[in-house]
């Protein structure tokens, strides 16, 4: 059905309210979370690359399909210009439980500078949601 909801788990820019009301997504129940086994990059768009002992920190929230096909389809290729896919990841939820999850990655990005107003964009949701000081400064050294 169109309008199943998808475990979605977010760490780039989608995981700020602001980003989401411009493709006509509402507030809804957003939980801080991670995932394991990958290190966010910010160049010049949020993407995780695969790092062993890597975590990225992140909100675990549910979409509808066609709410995702607005994010990615439409928001991530037309107005940011990357290419974005769905992979399944293991979530490490707030109340300690794991789910499983899409999330999103590019595998063709041209390496670039990152604005530093699109960084920005990343480190207030990030800043709101507590995510540990390591990490806050780890998204601020793509300015």
């Amino acid at each position: 059905m169109a309008d199943d909801r998808a475990n979605v788990f977010f760490y780039g820019s989608y995981m700020n309210f602001d980003v989401l009301r411009e493709v006509d997504i509402g507030k809804r129940a957003f939980e801080p979370a991670s995932i394991s086994g990958y290190e966010l990059t910010i160049s010049p768009l949020a993407n995780l690359r695969k790092k062993q002992r890597g975590t990225v920190f992140g909100i675990f929230t549910q979409l509808t399909h066609p709410e995702l096909d607005r994010l990615y389809q439409d928001h991530a290729r037309t107005v940011l210009g990357g290419n974005y896919r769905p992979e399944a990841v293991v979530v490490n939820r707030a109340n300690g439980t794991v789910a499983a999850a899409l999330c999103y990655l590019s595998q063709d990005m041209q390496a670039a500078s990152a604005d530093a107003e699109y960084v920005d964009r990343i480190l207030k949701p990030a800043q709101a949601y507590g995510f540990p000081q390591w990490y806050l400064d780890h998204i601020s050294s793509f300015r």
